[in-house]
């Protein structure tokens, strides 16, 4: 029964957790460049410095003494977003949606006393959602208000667009929506929902979540498939540009939609997980192997985006 599964897997083409670390995580992201996409604001400042637009900074805390200015530094700014600089998987992000008096009211609609986002701060210093429990730095920055598609089809949280890219192209995405089971986060393993998307078209395929595959957003009953991602081809653009910044080979590019200020980018990762072809119906393997099968490889952004859409498309 086990390895008759595990031919089906492979015979669909399923990139599995070894196969990934192995043949693609190991061989095309070197050690050293690491840093440049586990620090989210490294990621930031290599963003800005080639011309992509990502979430406004207000504030940096790096030790403990700078904690008893963090409401000086809030000031004037009704929302914002306080996340470590180390962290993954959504974990230590702190989401202010206003204030009541001289307090914060959190996007779940609990209020928080000014001492109790100094802590809060504090943990986030001490590596309490860091990579590897490593001393880290508060981020705060703008909170991003999400296109008006997916009010329809997101409980609370902001939806974000992964795109995975290999050697510059992007071979797979999928919108991450947020449900009340997630608590508001975009992050599948704590029951958000995983739309997949044709690289082609920017359209929602199917969508799965907790491994079911589904039409409608649970809390909003709404259909979750079928609908066209706006600014599709600059989304496959800034994760194209994600290869060049870095130079790493195999990545996840985050992207969320603002209303006002269009694709920002959120963030990158070393080792995106595999459920992106869950949400897709498709396996990884065969995209990856016809990148690496290229002969004559296009050098600019736009010739990989070109081919990606040309080659890549949902049947």
């Amino acid at each position: 029964m086990i390895f008759g599964t595990v031919r089906r897997l492979r015979e669909a083409g399923v990139l599995g957790l070894n196969e990934r670390n192995n043949r693609y995580t190991l061989a095309y992201n070197p050690r050293y460049l690491y840093p440049l996409v586990d620090d989210k604001l490294r990621t930031k400042q290599l963003a800005l410095k080639a011309g992509l637009s990502v979430p406004e900074l207000y504030g940096v805390i790096e030790i403990e003494h700078q904690i008893k200015g963090i409401h000086e530094v809030l000031e004037g700014h009704r929302e914002f977003v306080i996340k470590p600089a180390q962290g993954s998987g959504g974990d230590g992000v702190l989401v202010v949606a206003g204030r009541a008096k001289h307090m914060y009211r959190l996007v779940s609609g609990v209020i928080m006393g000014r001492s109790q986002l100094a802590h809060y701060a504090s943990n986030i210093l001490s590596g309490l959602f860091s990579l590897g429990g490593h001393p880290d730095r508060a981020l705060i920055e703008y909170r991003v208000q999400f296109d008006p598609l997916f009010g329809a089809i997101s409980f609370q949280g902001v939806p974000d667009i992964r795109i995975v890219v290999f050697q510059g192209f992007p071979v797979m995405a999928m919108v991450r929506l947020p449900t009340r089971l997630s608590d508001g986060k975009a992050n599948l393993h704590q029951g958000a929902i995983g739309a997949g998307v044709d690289i082609a078209t920017g359209r929602t395929l199917t969508a799965v979540w907790r491994n079911e595959v589904v039409t409608e957003h649970p809390d909003t009953g709404n259909p979750v498939t079928g609908l066209q991602i706006p600014h599709w081809d600059r989304l496959l653009g800034i994760a194209a540009q994600a290869y060049d910044l870095t130079g790493m080979g195999y990545v996840g590019v985050d992207i969320v939609l603002d209303r006002d200020k269009g694709p920002l980018l959120l963030e990158l990762n070393a080792r995106p997980g595999l459920n992106i072809q869950i949400a897709n119906r498709a396996g990884l393997l065969p995209r990856l192997q016809l990148i690496e099968r290229i002969a004559a490889r296009p050098n600019t952004v736009e010739e990989r985006v070109a081919f990606a859409k040309d080659h890549l498309a949902a049947p």
